[in-house]
């Protein structure tokens, strides 16, 4: 395992509450930002976050993705799901932190042009460029493009003088020996301390056969009843 540079070993644990607590300056990279699940999940996940003031006041989100979109089309889809009783104001300023770039997911003129983005707006919050920051590459993107976007943003975008983080939603693998052929690839490039796992159907099985396990489970079926449960709650957050 190789040896973390002063300025990582500074920042390790800053992970986006200490930044926001510590106003270190952020840039988050939506890769996928044209798909389902960042319009559906990733960007209304963010405008939360930004609204209860958990984002670092020195922010910027960064949509990557193949399609070709203006700033107004990119606005309307990342806002498409953020319900109609969202404050005015506040997707106002939401989007003002907000840019999109396109590009292909193994080209690496692409990924040399998000950096310079990254670099571009990092200058307007940072103007002395000096202190900690955080980048946050989240992949809300199929799997067959994990590496290839793993391996252009560690070769082109990475930067060693911040904090790294690369957050990879679900499915990690279809099964044990995909997932460990994935888990070795992407921990090739990347430190583990630096990447995070996000499955959110995680246990959705469990409670859409928890009926059959109550049942067929001698064990359970003796002490899940009414006199031992009172009530069974399922909470989405």
């Amino acid at each position: 395992m190789s040896t973390p540079s002063s300025a990582q070993t500074g920042t390790l644990a800053c992970g986006l509450d200490q930044a926001a607590k510590n106003d270190v300056p952020t840039t988050i990279v939506v890769f996928g930002a044209s798909g389902d699940l960042a319009k559906k999940k990733t960007f209304p996940a963010l405008f939360h976050l930004f609204q209860r003031r958990l984002l670092p006041k020195r922010l910027r989100i960064i949509g990557y993705a193949r399609t070709h979109m203006s700033p107004e089309e990119f606005h309307k889809r990342a806002t498409s799901h953020f319900g109609k009783d969202a404050d005015k104001k506040d997707v106002a300023n939401f989007l003002q932190v907000c840019t999109y770039v396109s590009g292909k997911y193994d080209v690496a003129d692409d990924f040399k042009s998000l950096r310079k983005e990254i670099e571009d707006q990092e200058k307007s919050m940072n103007p002395g460029g000096s202190g900690n920051r955080v980048h946050v590459y989240y992949m809300a993107l199929p799997p067959s493009v994990f590496v290839d976007v793993a391996t252009q943003v560690k070769h082109n975008v990475y930067d060693e003088s911040c904090t790294n983080r690369l957050v990879i939603e679900k499915p990690f693998g279809h099964d044990l020996k995909s997932s460990r052929a994935l888990s070795n690839d992407i921990g090739a490039l990347f430190e583990e301390s630096e990447i995070f796992r996000i499955d959110h159907y995680l246990g959705k099985e469990m409670v859409k056969n928890i009926l059959t396990l109550r049942f067929a489970n001698v064990f359970y079926e003796a002490v899940w009843n009414r006199h031992y449960i009172s009530n069974v709650q399922i909470t989405f957050k």
